[in-house]
């Protein structure tokens, strides 16, 4: 098994169905009432691949890129056209857009992540797969500069600063980035027949965790 740094084709993930899900466990009690847990500490989020076919040339591009990963073997990156930014969908990344630790003074490695918040709620997403070129990154307010005050890694959302960031200086970061997922299926079955007239094929893809 093996992840393959490579995007599955954004044209044909344009138009897929998909998001997160959670796992909680509700067991009842004879008062009445709920015991609630769920033993996920992230997310995971699901798509289906085959909505965002609007030809046979793309059936055929999604057969070869099927056959590359041999099926569900290896993960690629996928675009979630709803959720691929640090910032709004509507806005420009900016450095500031999430706060991703604290400096020390000491320490320089620092793991991406984006913060989803309501009321007084808050769930941390780990971002293990930045687009490239894409990452900018400031501390204490100052915005740095990539390749030369820090690098990224690309296969795993680590920034590595040139100079730790002084104690007391928020490190923050903004960037477009990708799902880590594999196909969910070993089968992909298109009747060409009826398929310009609609007849979708069901290619489920999940994502894995890294």
């Amino acid at each position: 098994m093996a992840f393959h740094e490579i995007r599955f084709p954004a044209n044909l993930s344009f138009g897929s169905v998909g998001g997160p899900e959670r796992r909680t466990e509700i067991v009842a009690l004879t008062n009445g009432h709920e015991e609630r847990r769920t033993p996920w500490a992230h997310s995971r989020r699901r798509y289906d691949a085959g909505l965002g076919l609007r030809s046979l040339d793309d059936v055929a591009a999604l057969v070869a890129f099927f056959e590359a990963r041999a099926g569900q073997m290896h993960g690629f990156r996928w675009k979630d056209w709803a959720d691929f930014k640090s910032c709004a969908p509507g806005a420009a990344v900016s450095f500031q857009d999430q706060e991703i630790g604290m400096g020390d003074g000491v320490r320089r490695d620092f793991a991406l992540r984006k913060v989803y918040a309501s009321g007084p709620a808050r769930y941390w997403r780990p971002v293990a797969k930045p687009v490239e070129g894409t990452v900018l990154a400031g501390a204490g307010h100052v915005e740095l500069r990539a390749g030369v005050d820090f690098a990224v890694d690309m296969a795993t959302g680590v920034l590595r600063f040139a100079a730790p960031p002084e104690a007391g200086a928020v490190v923050t970061a903004g960037f477009e980035f990708d799902v880590p997922v594999r196909f969910d299926t070993d089968r992909i079955a298109v009747s060409v027949a009826s398929f310009q007239a609609g007849d979708l094929p069901q290619v489920p893809v999940v994502e894995v965790r890294l």
